[in-house]
């Protein structure tokens, strides 16, 4: 669990949610026309950008801003030593029904095993990390695009509010309350895309960046394994991918 994006989460939306309170009757803040205007029209409105399937799927790639289980490059590290120390000694051979901590070190490994050139081995590998990564784009964008989408969707219902308020400028009484209920559609559509889609479309990115880096650094060592490098060697090519203060505690 991603403690960063649960508590900024609850956190920005709890601090405005205390200062509704703080404000009178919370009640007042709460208009279901002006909802369903900036959260079901931004929604349907951004589906028309994508393909069905991708848009359906922008809520599993949402999930890896809360739960994110990508092993940490200095562990990874330590394996791929150990790996290319067996290969040295035993040959690629010796790697194979070697269980490993990541799906895409397993993949690449059976390519090694398989007797694969290592331009095939980087040419596959390669191919396969750029079509995660653009999988994991099109979620950023629909994130992004909610978050330009749900502002204008709140201006859009802000009018509509402006219209109904001139419409009855014979009764005063009614001016204020109307007035009220067109503004809430524009602070509905900034909080979705302040609070909400904009941030979720960092973190993802964050993500995707980070899961790149760690197939870039599983592709070099897989091909430092198939020429019969120095394991030790090996292990300092790739302390470059681990942040400085974090290279030395690997290298231990």
């Amino acid at each position: 669990m991603d403690l960063a994006s649960l508590v900024g989460l609850v956190g920005a939306f709890g601090i405005v949610i205390f200062a509704m309170v703080l404000g009178g009757d919370i009640t007042m803040f709460v208009n279901v026309p002006s909802l369903l205007i900036v959260i079901v029209g931004s929604l349907f409105a951004v589906m028309m950008k994508f393909e069905l399937g991708q848009f359906l799927g922008a809520a599993k790639v949402a999930g890896k801003a809360f739960s994110f289980k990508l092993i940490k490059p200095e562990d990874l590290i330590g394996e791929i030593v150990e790996l290319a120390g067996l290969a040295r000694k035993g040959g690629l051979l010796s790697l194979e029904g070697k269980e490993v901590s990541d799906e895409f070190l397993g993949k690449g490994i059976q390519l090694l095993v398989d007797g694969h050139d290592p331009d095939v081995v980087k040419a596959l590998l390669s191919k396969e990390m750029k079509l995660a990564s653009e999988r994991h784009d099109t979620g950023v964008t629909i994130f992004k695009s909610l978050g330009d989408v749900a502002p204008a969707m709140g201006m859009i219902g802000t009018l509509i509010g402006l219209v109904a308020m001139l419409a009855n400028m014979d009764d005063p009484k009614s001016i204020g309350p109307a007035m009220a209920v067109a503004l809430l559609t524009t602070l509905y559509g900034a909080m979705v895309a302040t609070m909400l889609s904009l941030p979720m479309a960092d973190k993802l990115s964050l993500r995707k960046d980070e899961e790149d880096r760690l197939k870039s650094m599983i592709i070099d060592a897989l091909l430092a394994i198939q020429n019969g490098q120095n394991p030790r060697v090996i292990e300092s090519m790739l302390q470059a991918y681990i942040q400085e203060g974090k290279r030395v505690a690997a290298s231990e």
